[in-house]
């Protein structure tokens, strides 16, 4: 049953009885609109069954696709961010902090674990753009700076899958720091041998793309993903000129010499998989596997 409700616009039609839809069930597709399910969305690597457009996913859900069975073991799951500047600008950071943490039941903006993919060993770092935008504090740093520690002590190589709006301007310097903390951290991996890949999904932007994330050996990204420093509005806004067609998104970087390769994500597991037994060759891994 409908009523008729006439507006200065014209007429409307209302429904006096609407169905409710559970939540957890659709996901409306950011690209096409398309209306996906969420058992569909799983299946399909978390990509819209229409257009492949690849939705945003966590650490959780990249855990999910590429360990093998997705068996892991959390790393350093006891670092949590505290607010020691006791900053506040709409609000206080503990309060954001603390509404993060109840809303993603996550304890900070990355999770590192280590697990194997294809039966060969990995160190994994990825974050969570969904805590406080995946923003890069001190407890991420430190988290990374760990990871490559764990890397240096096992050989094993790192991947880094980065998803950030930037440096968390709460922690104020010491959130930059970790800019050069952890690029610091990657040259001694550089020097040992050990290999690190550096996966940039949708977004990578800000001091995130100024230092861990562009030094991989081999540097990729997801189609379509936006990858810069300062975002096109800002750019477009500072020089005044239209920008390119596809300005800072990952086939713009790829075609202009930033990254290596693009991968779907239905594709990932098996191209880190090759990525791992193309570096195994390195000489001190291959006497790492053979003492073990």
């Amino acid at each position: 049953m409908s009523w008729f409700k006439r507006l200065r616009e014209g007429i409307q039609t209302a429904t006096k009885y609407k169905k409710e839809v559970p939540d957890g069930v659709w996901y409306k597709c950011k690209s096409c609109n398309h209306a996906n399910t969420i058992k569909e969305l799983k299946e399909n690597y978390y990509k819209c069954i229409k257009c492949n457009h690849h939705a945003r996913v966590g650490s959780r859900e990249y855990f999910e696709v590429i360990f093998d069975n997705d068996k892991y073991t959390l790393l350093f799951d006891d670092l949590i961010s505290k607010d020691f500047l006791e900053f506040t600008d709409l609000k206080p950071y503990h309060e954001r902090l603390e509404k993060a943490k109840i809303n993603t039941d996550l304890d900070d903006a990355i999770q590192v674990a280590e697990g194997k993919v294809n039966k060969l060993p990995i160190i994994i770092a990825a974050m969570d753009f969904s805590f406080i935008g995946g923003s890069m504090g001190s407890v991420v740093g430190e988290k990374i700076a760990l990871a490559i520690d764990r890397a240096l002590e096992t050989q094993v190589p790192f991947l880094m899958i980065s998803k950030s709006g930037g440096a968390r301007m709460m922690e104020s310097a010491f959130s930059l720091m970790q800019m050069a903390k952890t690029s610091a951290k990657l040259s001694l991996l550089a020097k040992s041998g050990v290999p690190y890949f550096s996966m940039l999904t949708d977004p990578t932007t800000g001091g995130v793309t100024a230092s861990f994330a562009m030094l991989g050996d081999i540097n990729f990204s997801e189609p379509n993903a936006l990858i810069a420093f300062a975002g096109p509005r800002v750019v477009k806004e500072t020089i005044k000129k239209e920008l390119p067609e596809g300005f800072q998104k990952a086939e713009f970087l790829l075609e202009h010499g930033f990254l290596d390769f693009i991968v779907d994500r239905k594709d990932l597991k098996d191209t880190i998989g090759e990525l791992l037994q193309f570096f195994s060759k390195n000489p001190m891994i291959e006497s790492k596997e053979k003492t073990a």
